[in-house]
């Protein structure tokens, strides 16, 4: 069975807002990392096409020398929409039953599916499917914007598995749900 991991970009303060954090070439090839450890990539709608816009080589956003943009752009995506007819950039839309569409994902053979985003990882973990979080905790104050999870409905307990420090200062904490 193939894990489900998560990883979003916060602030100290909790903002996942992309604009309020910094990307610069260690936290790309982070992130270009991460992907090499998953055979695909599971994103809702606003997340495949804020990713689709920015680094799809066609659509004139990505930089062919960034390895993320490569990793991402080559990566087999399922993307989770109730509105969109159809995708492409190498996508399979998802429909249906999330937790039976994701079980079926994860029971398929391969080193893993990575999610990123906000609403669908909040589903996910509601569901109980993530098997792996990773909080990337840069060292800015943004004093506004979204958070990850808000709105959960219980608590997640996770016990540190890993930690990072990148060239920014930022840091990557990897978790697993206990029990």
């Amino acid at each position: 069975m193939r894990p489900l991991r998560y990883s979003i970009n916060v602030t100290l303060d909790g903002c996942c807002d992309h604009r309020a954090i910094p990307a610069d070439e260690g936290l790309h090839r982070h992130a270009a990392e991460n992907l090499d450890r998953a055979d695909a990539l599971l994103f809702g709608r606003v997340t495949y096409e804020m990713m689709e816009s920015a680094f799809r080589p066609a659509g004139g956003g990505a930089d062919v020398a960034d390895p993320f943009a490569r990793t991402i752009d080559a990566a087999k995506k399922y993307v989770v929409s109730r509105t969109l007819d159809r995708v492409d950039w190498n996508a399979e839309l998802v429909r249906g039953d999330l937790g039976e569409a994701v079980r079926r994902l994860k029971r398929e053979p391969g080193r893993g599916l990575s999610v990123g985003g906000v609403r669908l990882p909040l589903a996910l973990a509601e569901l109980g499917l993530i098997d792996e979080y990773e909080f990337v905790v840069h060292p800015r104050i943004a004093g506004h914007g979204p958070t990850p999870f808000a709105g959960l409905s219980r608590h997640v307990d996770l016990r540190l598995v890993g930690r990072q420090e990148l060239d920014s200062g930022a840091v990557a904490l990897r978790y697993e749900p206990r029990g």
